[in-house]
């Protein structure tokens, strides 16, 4: 987003993203906390599986970015993060994460650091 952009917002609930083919594209800004993480983590598998039925037949759909920014106390209790690095290698660019940590007492593994920020 830029200053002045418009956004959508939804906290908590009922909540799907289903993109119809012909739909403009959107950017995704995901944001969770702890195991606030399944309902975005679907979401995100989702729209992988889209990048890459686009990639490989087309499909019509028109895809933005997505940003996940993820936090948790410590690097451990990052769910899924794993996932969420293959994600971001297969979809370079397409799909993006910034994990926070707020009480990580040991050093981040190499893999995780250039997209880990905390205290």
């Amino acid at each position: 987003c830029t200053l002045d952009s418009e956004v959508a917002l939804r906290v908590g609930g009922d909540f799907f993203f289903d993109p119809q083919p012909g739909d403009s594209p959107v950017n995704l800004v995901l944001i969770a906390g702890g195991v606030g993480i399944n309902p975005l983590f679907s979401i995100l598998l989702h729209i992988a599986d889209l990048h890459g039925y686009q990639e490989g037949k087309g499909n019509g759909h028109k895809l933005g970015t997505v940003k996940l920014y993820y936090s948790a106390k410590n690097t451990s209790e990052l769910l899924f993060k794993k996932n969420i690095l293959g994600l971001m290698n297969t979809f370079p660019g397409k799909i993006t994460c910034c994990f926070h940590v707020t009480q990580q007492r040991s050093q981040i593994c190499e893999e995780l650091q250039p997209h880990v920020t905390g205290k």
